[in-house]
């Protein structure tokens, strides 16, 4: 096979991800359950008893506080950044 130059291996990249999404899949289904998961294991791990709407809340809850501090590390980083 020929080699592609980068603007055709950026259309086949193009036309194999719409054609993907066009079959109603994706391939990060595994990858974005494992992430959830951690913040329900961590709302599990206080309190073991937690179900349904409390427990989803609360793991809720720890994702925001992850996103929080990433965006805390990020500001940081940028402040540190300019200064620099």
């Amino acid at each position: 096979m020929p080699s592609l130059t980068p603007a055709e291996r950026t259309l086949r990249a193009r036309l194999a991800a719409h054609t993907l999404h066009a079959k109603g899949g994706t391939n990060t289904g595994p990858a974005h359950e494992a992430f959830d998961q951690r913040f329900y294991d961590q709302a599990l791990a206080d309190d073991p008893t937690l179900e349904g709407q409390e427990l989803e809340k609360r793991a809720g809850h720890y994702r925001s506080a992850y996103f929080a501090r990433l965006s805390l590390k990020s500001a940081k980083a940028r402040r540190k950044a300019g200064a620099a």
